[in-house]
């Protein structure tokens, strides 16, 4: 089933993997290969995953009634690596 909080962890699933991918992959080649192309390839899709992220946090943030402390914790988890694989199994699970 597509529900709002299934869609919220697939984009920060996304975010997570382009941001590493970006981080570990493409940055060093850029650098240590001088090949920009790998950073041109997937910077554009991981800036538009970081911003579907940010909106999403902000609309489930009021759905899920999230302190300041854990959105901004959500938030955080944006721009450290792996960070939104930790926000996806802390916040974003279904509780039954």
């Amino acid at each position: 089933m597509l529900s709002f909080i299934n869609i919220f962890r697939f984009v920060a699933f996304l975010e997570g993997v382009s941001y590493i991918l970006l981080l570990f992959i493409a940055t060093p080649v850029k650098y240590f290969l001088s090949e920009p192309k790998y950073v041109k390839l997937l910077g554009m899709p991981h800036g538009l995953l970081f911003i579907g992220y940010i909106i999403l946090a902000i609309m489930f943030k009021t759905d899920s009634n999230w302190t300041k402390s854990q959105f901004y914790s959500v938030l955080l988890g944006s721009i450290i690596p792996f960070g939104t694989f930790y926000v996806s199994k802390k916040y974003l699970t279904i509780s039954n």
